[in-house]
């Protein structure tokens, strides 16, 4: 790594004032430090560094302002950077200032840096704030549905970072707002074939409001009626029986013999997971039962060649054929569980979290040189 000497002479050439081809080197080495571990780990040490990145988004090149948006997606990929860049690096006013405008070339890689920075609860509480301070959450999901709002840009990345913000309640009470109809607004994303990111985002919307289950009868309702949206892409073109097809939603009815399922594994796992989670009432286990759910769950298993998907599917067929729970037990959200146990499935779960956390922190690198 640097000597201190050489740490200072590299900074003093990160500015807007800095000729553009030394600039140029500088941020490419930047750059390359951030794509690797080792790296990460000693800018974060150096906190100038990450402060003259985001000052630096502000210039006028094009190739040394996307060096930055690369790096910075690099260094919000891990978590042990997330506290410096959005405190001592102050970039989140930054990244939404840029987000709003319509003509902004460079609005994806900012989405992709949001939906970094909000993986884990500490600083997706300090995202929230600020995004209420500066944009709104209202107008968050006005630009996330508005197909073209920027022309430059998908903002395909707006559905991971809203999934994210729903891990914080203050966030899921205002996707299930009654008087907001935002969920209404989601719910067509669900079978958006565009990107399999923004279907992805608005599913895991989706299940995290779930598992608030004071609003489930509300979403079951004619008022929201979340189901066919979550039934129809795990449908396939099986026959069912007359008896069977005329129980079901009518948008889930007599599917045609072309009828394609979900392709992405992930999300057809939270799709069965979100189905579970509405079962965790009674009133929601009568909903789904009274639908004819477990028919097409039966097909869907049939067909599901994932070990993930099929096993959360075999837990939603057992809630869905079984018998009701003892009385004092109906809300399986609120049923207790012995200490020793709770232990055991919260070490499980923190593993299996860790491990979907590295792959996940690989997969948000961009290598030095590499288009995203």
């Amino acid at each position: 790594m640097l000597s201190d000497s050489e740490a200072l002479e590299l900074l003093s050439f990160l500015t807007l004032d800095t000729r553009p081809d030394v600039k140029g080197q500088a941020t490419e080495y930047i750059l390359g430090l951030s794509a690797h571990r080792d790296g990460c780990c000693y800018l974060r040490s150096k906190p100038d560094f990450l402060v003259a990145l985001v000052d630096l988004t502000a210039d006028p090149s094009i190739a040394i302002v996307k060096d930055c948006y690369h790096a910075l997606i690099n260094l919000s990929a891990d978590e042990t950077l997330h506290q410096v860049l959005v405190t001592e690096a102050n970039s989140l006013p930054v990244l939404f200032k840029n987000l709003l405008d319509a003509e902004y070339l460079f609005s994806d890689r900012i989405c992709t840096i949001l939906s970094n920075l909000t993986r884990h609860k500490k600083t997706c509480r300090t995202v929230l704030k600020v995004l209420q301070e500066e944009v709104g959450l209202s107008h968050l999901v006005e630009i996330f549905c508005t197909e073209g709002y920027n022309k430059k840009a998908s903002l395909h990345y707006l559905g991971p970072l809203l999934s994210n913000l729903t891990q914080l309640s203050e966030a899921r009470n205002y996707i299930l707002d009654k008087d907001r109809c935002v969920v209404q607004r989601l719910l067509p994303y669900t079978q958006y074939e565009a990107s399999t990111v923004r279907r992805g985002g608005v599913i895991g919307t989706l299940r995290n409001c779930c598992f608030d289950y004071a609003h489930h009868e509300w979403l079951l309702s004619d008022a929201v009626d979340i189901l066919p949206f979550l039934l129809l892409p795990l449908a396939g073109p099986e026959e069912l029986t007359d008896e069977e097809n005329e129980g079901l939603p009518v948008d889930l009815q007599y599917l045609s013999e072309d009828k394609k399922r979900e392709e992405d594994p992930d999300i057809r796992k939270m799709l069965v997971e979100t189905l579970l989670l509405l079962t965790a009432t009674k009133a929601g286990r009568q909903t789904l039962k009274q639908k004819n759910v477990y028919p097409l769950m039966r097909e869907f298993h049939g067909w599901e060649k994932d070990a993930h998907v099929a096993a959360a599917c075999e837990k939603l067929i057992q809630v869905l054929i079984g018998d009701e729970p003892e009385q004092g037990m109906e809300n399986l959200m609120e049923v207790h569980i012995p200490e020793d146990v709770e232990e055991k499935l919260k070490e499980a779960d923190a593993k299996e979290q860790q491990e979907l956390e590295r792959e996940q922190e690989e997969k948000n690198k961009v290598p030095e040189g590499m288009e995203r």
